[in-house]
C-alpha cells in the first residue's frame, strides 16, 4: 500500500482551531491504468470516520480498475469551513496526479461533505504561488450515499450541531450548507442511494437532492431501497443493498473512471 498523501506540505488551514486532529491526508488505493479517481469520505457525523466506510469501500472501486484515495478530513471541534477546505483540496490533489476524471464519493455526514463538495467548488486561483490551488476543485461526478442533505427541515441534526458548532442556528450558514439549496447548472452528475426506513437521516434529503438536480437538468442515478437502516456500507447482510456497489462502478466506469 502507498504512504499517505499530506494535503499540504505545511500546517493546514484552521490547523489553530482544531485542537490535536491530525493534519488531512489522503491514504491511496491505486488501479494501474485507471483514467479517473475517487475521493471517498467516510461518514460519522462531523465527529469521526466510520473505517466500514473507507478502505472496503476503496478496494470495491480498485477491484473494478478505479482508483481511489481515502480522506481523513478534519471535524469537530474544527471551525465549518475545515472539512470543505479539505474536501476542495483533495480533489486537487488527486487531479494533480494525472487523472482525466476525479470523482468525490461519500457516506452519512461525509455524503454531506461530498455534496458541500459538488456544489462550492472553483476553478482554482490562476495566480497563486501554491501550484495545487491552481487547479479546480470540481468533481466531475459526485456519490452520495444515504447523505445528510439538508440542513433544514430534515436534517441530521447532531450532524448539523458539529459542523456549525455555536453557529448551528445561523440562518446564512444553514442555508450554505443546505446544499438541495444551492445546486447550479454546472453542478456535475449524481449517483445517488439511501434506505426508506433510514432512521438516523431521513430519506427525504436524497429526494430532495434529486429533485434539485432534476431541475437544473443535471444528470442522475437514484436508488432508494425499501428496507434497511442507517450506516450501511457495502451492505454485506442486504442482497439487495449490496447491489448499489456494482451500479455505482458501471456508472463511473460509463463515465470514463476505468481503464
Amino acid at each position: 500500500m502507498s504512504e499517505r498523501i499530506m494535503l499540504w506540505p505545511h500546517p493546514a488551514p484552521y490547523t489553530d482551531q482544531c485542537g490535536d486532529q491530525a493534519q488531512p491526508s489522503l491514504k491511496p488505493y491505486p488501479a494501474e491504468g485507471s483514467r479517473g479517481a475517487v475521493v471517498v469520505l467516510p461518514g460519522g457525523g462531523y465527529q469521526y470516520k466510520a473505517d466500514h466506510e473507507g478502505g472496503q469501500i476503496a478496494r470495491m472501486l480498485t477491484s473494478q480498475g478505479i482508483s481511489a484515495y481515502v480522506l481523513d478530513y478534519r471535524v469537530c471541534p474544527c471551525p465549518h469551513d475545515a472539512p470543505l477546505s479539505d474536501a476542495r483540496r483533495a480533489i486537487r490533489v488527486v487531479r494533480s496526479l494525472g487523472y482525466e476524471k476525479v470523482g468525490v464519493l461519500g457516506f452519512s455526514a461525509g455524503g454531506h461533505l461530498c455534496c458541500s463538495a459538488a456544489v462550492h467548488f472553483d476553478e482554482g486561483d490562476g495566480d497563486s504561488a501554491d501550484p495545487i490551488e491552481r487547479i479546480s476543485s470540481r468533481p466531475d461526478a459526485f456519490i452520495p450515499c444515504y447523505p445528510v442533505v439538508t440542513m433544514g427541515k430534515y436534517t441530521h441534526k447532531g450532524s448539523r450541531q458539529r459542523l456549525l458548532g455555536s453557529e448551528w442556528e445561523n440562518e446564512e450558514l444553514v442555508r450554505f450548507y443546505s446544499n438541495e439549496l444551492q445546486v447550479k447548472e454546472n453542478t456535475p452528475p449524481a449517483f445517488i442511494w439511501h434506505t426508506a426506513e433510514d432512521g438516523s437521516v431521513p430519506v427525504q434529503n436524497s429526494l430532495m437532492l434529486a429533485h434539485a438536480l432534476a431541475d437544473k437538468g443535471i444528470l442522475f442515478e437514484l436508488h432508494v431501497f425499501p428496507k434497511g437502516h442507517h450506516g450501511l456500507g457495502l451492505a454485506p447482510e442486504y442482497a439487495l443493498i449490496a447491489t448499489w456497489g456494482n451500479s455505482c462502478c458501471r456508472w463511473l466506469l460509463e463515465m470514463g473512471f476505468g481503464k
